[in-house]
């Protein structure tokens, strides 16, 4: 959402909604204007390449030397004591993540409809953000549901037995949808985008995507190396988007070597002050 609309005033409540959401989407469309945006991209392409690379490698390594390994020792699949650890591994499903951002992105807008000032200007540099860490997830996702579909690798013991090497490519079933792991993509997006805006929370939101991931091997969803390719392609999806966001001033500032940096913004403290206030004449 824009820091700044030319929204009149005195127009009704639904104008200015409208007003709101077509800022929100043309905000995100229109042409790059940083300076420094190609020192970014640059910077980008070598951390994508680095990350994409080592990434890869590790990969391989997990599914010819440890994969079978691990599968093996876990507990059974279904396994009526694991239930706390089926709750758990909810936390990191797209679906939930991306509708949790999503009514939030709403909610910003309603109320923002109805401000004026500086409490409207705080609360759409907040559905900034907001957007940006829905794109974030959102982009991963897709980037991985197609992944999935062109690798095509059965999740452990289908077939019957502990085979890392299963796979039917374009086969399209949840079956054969191992590789990357989906809720590995949407912690590790959420947790680099949370990060990137408030790196304060570095820890605690790494925390979070590692415990996903660790549940989904508990549970026999996925194998080690799954796990990895996913939190790959959620990290490097959230570095894109992230870039995006910088090359249009949304955010983010871009430094003279290309580093992308936060800008400062408001806290869900402070906002929670501003929404119970007056809105300005």
């Amino acid at each position: 959402m824009p820091t700044t609309t030319t929204i009149a005033p005195r127009a009704s409540y639904p104008v200015q909604l409208v007003a709101v959401a077509r800022h929100a989407l043309a905000q995100l469309v229109r042409t790059p204007s940083h300076s420094r945006r190609a020192a970014a991209a640059r910077k980008l392409a070598r951390h994508s390449l680095w990350l994409s690379a080592a990434g890869a490698a590790l990969v391989i390594v997990l599914m010819l030397a440890f994969d079978r390994t691990e599968i093996q020792l876990m507990p059974a699949r279904g396994t009526p004591a694991l239930w706390p650890i089926r709750i758990l591994t909810d936390f990191g499903q797209d679906e939930y993540v991306l509708s949790v951002l999503g009514v939030a992105l709403v909610i910003a807008a309603l109320v923002a409809a109805g401000m004026h000032g500086t409490r409207r200007a705080l609360l759409l540099g907040f559905g900034t953000r907001l957007q940006y860490l829905f794109l974030s997830v959102a982009v991963s996702v897709f980037v991985g549901e197609i992944l999935k579909y062109l690798i095509g690798r059965g999740r452990p013991f289908v077939g019957g037995k502990a085979d890392p090497f299963n796979f039917i490519p374009f086969e399209g079933t949840g079956a054969y949808a191992s590789l990357p792991s989906g809720h590995a993509v949407t912690a590790f997006a959420l947790a680099f985008a949370v990060s990137a805006l408030w790196p304060r929370l570095r820890m605690f939101m790494y925390t979070y995507a590692i415990v996903i991931l660790l549940t989904r091997l508990v549970l026999l969803a996925h194998h080690p190396s799954d796990v990895t390719a996913g939190a790959l392609v959620g990290v490097v999806g959230a570095m894109a988007v992230r870039y995006w966001f910088a090359a249009r001033r949304l955010a983010f500032a871009i430094q003279a070597d290309g580093t992308i940096v936060p800008l400062p913004g408001p806290l869900p403290g402070r906002l929670k002050r501003v929404a119970r206030g007056p809105s300005a004449p």
